[in-house]
């Protein structure tokens, strides 16, 4: 299955090559175009360079015979039939003879033709060359006449007038440009040849810089397409791992934003998407935490006359109810402990002191549009039974922390620890959960109190104790196993969860520094054993396991954390 960033790779390789490929078929026509017309551009010049030179020979020709037909003793010597000095006096311009021709002259006594005089321009390869000194280096020059060379080569040569065209001669290939038939002699023609090696060396030579290019742009293309498939890809996995994060239920997770473009805004989106979903799950949270405390608080007070809170509550529920009154408020001494209805509505207010002996739980006001007799009555007899009922519950918890809270440390009692070890172990088997167990000794306890004293060891358990409560989650339960020991009740929790919950306790009371008496800071440590249900299943199996990795835990050196007897690296 191809990725999508190679699909990305792929799509924009083709949409790039298509015009890379039609604009390299243009500007190699184009190379090859424009070097053919460079070419034909240079013979064309040549060939005007030599008709011109050729023109300017044949005239400079025609005056030479003129002048030879204005000599009078040119003419006294064809008029006496002087054979000897006609050559002699023709002999001083080269090329000079006597005849008949297109480019002679006639040679004119009294005004009677005696003769007629030319100076010729032989066409031959010495003329050629040096007609041929506007072309290109490489370059050649002939003459045709009637399709055949008659100078500068052997062979014929079909070429029609002004017109540049591909020809062979002598087994080599040429471009060739032919001029019209020349004034002189008739029917004459120059043909200009430029090798085609040159011209094909030449197109070769732009091809393969444009190849060059062709390839130099692909391999950026490629590059770029790379690079912008990668960011592509890289935000869109941004966003997968994200929306993954939140299907698993980790809600803060968020998408880095990077820039202002569209997938910077798709990730805002996002971001904003989760954050509400994570507001609404926490609404959602808090309601279903409402709606459960709201039915516990009820069950609490079906069930148990010795919650405070749930006495006031239902007082002024009550006292509401059985008035009729607009609302109704308790106002304990550090403000409003509960209400009910409307308390600010209503002309008028009743308020009932809530206070027996020594203790003041506050003020029960109610509001209402008037009240009769008996509603105060009624509402004053609440007052008096609630309480006797909130000073009774005020002493039942007294009695219920004393019985389940060590003192000193204000943490649970063995007794309390036992009870919610036994709870644990219960609710794990049925449900098929873990419960670990930990229990804590501090290391050399008996050296601080014999050097400091019993109230210095007091402060070192106070300490420990801090710790412990700092650790655990709520849902834990900590407490004073009894002396310098302590344990752990940890729902929920396999032994080696409750090993690095042990680890996190055991590093933490090892920072920390105890103020002795006088004024020392002291540093102590613990030595920690786990053990965990299923493993152990009983209670007494638990807590021997657990006593058992804590004396390992002691015997390995102190200071550490060991599972049953497996040791867990500090």
């Amino acid at each position: 299955m191809w990725s999508f960033k190679l699909k990305l790779v792929l799509w924009f390789a083709l949409l790039a090559l298509l015009p890379l490929a039609v604009a390299f078929y243009g500007y190699d026509t184009l190379s090859k175009r424009s070097e053919t017309r460079r070419v034909d551009a240079g013979l064309e010049a040549g060939l005007r360079g030599a008709v011109a030179t050729y023109g300017a020979r044949l005239d400079a020709a025609a005056r030479s015979a003129q002048d030879l037909a204005a000599d009078p003793a040119l003419q006294r010597a064809l008029r006496g039939g002087d054979r000897r000095s006609i050559r002699r006096i023709l002999g001083r311009v080269p090329r000079a003879h006597l005849g008949g021709g297109s480019a002679s002259v006639s040679v004119v006594d009294r005004g009677r033709v005696i003769g007629r005089v030319a100076v010729s321009v032989p066409l031959d390869g010495q003329l050629l060359r040096a007609l041929a000194g506007g072309l290109p280096d490489g370059d050649r020059l002939v003459a045709v006449r009637d399709g055949r060379i008659v100078a500068g080569g052997r062979g014929a040569l079909a070429l029609p007038p002004g017109q540049s065209a591909r020809v062979e001669l002598e087994g080599t290939e040429y471009r060739g440009l032919r001029t019209a038939a020349l004034r002189e002699p008739p029917g004459l023609a120059l043909v200009a040849l430029a090798p085609q090696r040159g011209i094909d060396a030449a197109v070769r030579t732009s091809e393969r810089r444009i190849l060059t290019a062709l390839i130099a742009s692909l391999v950026l293309i490629g590059i770029v397409t790379y690079l912008l498939g990668r960011s592509i890809t890289g935000t869109l996995r941004r966003l997968s791992d994200a929306a993954n994060a939140i299907a698993s239920g980790r809600l803060g997770e968020r998408v880095e934003v990077r820039g202002n473009d569209e997938f910077a805004g798709l990730g805002e989106a996002f971001n904003r998407m989760a954050a509400q979903l994570e507001l609404r799950l926490d609404e959602l949270e808090r309601e279903r935490t409402r709606v459960r405390d709201a039915a516990v608080r009820f069950g609490e007070a079906l069930v148990a006359t010795h919650d405070p809170t749930q006495l006031i509550r239902i007082i002024v529920e009550s006292a509401v109810e059985a008035t009729g009154a607009a609302g109704g408020v308790v106002l304990g001494p550090h403000g409003e402990l509960a209400r009910a209805g409307d308390p600010d509505a209503g002309s008028e207010r009743l308020a009932f002191p809530l206070r027996v002996g020594t203790s003041d739980f506050g003020m029960l006001v109610i509001a209402s549009e008037n009240f009769e007799a008996d509603q105060v009555e009624t509402v004053a007899s609440l007052a008096a039974q609630v309480v006797v009922a909130l000073e009774n519950a005020r002493l039942h918890r007294m009695v219920e922390r004393q019985a389940m809270v060590d003192s000193l440390t204000g943490l649970a009692n063995r007794r309390s620890l036992e009870e919610s070890l036994r709870s644990e172990l219960a609710r794990a088997a049925r449900f098929s959960d873990t419960v670990s167990v930990v229990l804590a000794d501090l290391d050399d306890f008996k050296q601080v109190n014999d050097r400091y004293g019993h109230a210095a060891g007091d402060e070192v358990l106070k300490a420990f104790a801090s710790a412990l409560r700092r650790t655990v989650r709520e849902s834990d339960v900590a407490g004073r196993w009894g002396g310098e020991e302590f344990a752990l009740v940890l729902p929920g929790t396999d032994a080696p969860g409750g090993a690095r919950l042990a680890e996190r306790a055991r590093a933490a009371i090892e920072a920390s520094r105890v103020e002795m008496p006088n004024g020392d800071l002291i540093s102590v440590t613990a030595s920690f054993g786990v053990a965990a249900y299923p493993e152990s299943r009983e209670i007494g199996e638990i807590l021997e396991a657990a006593d058992s990795a804590l004396y390992a835990a002691k015997g390995g050196g102190k200071n550490r954390v060991m599972i049953a007897t497996e040791p867990i690296t500090t």
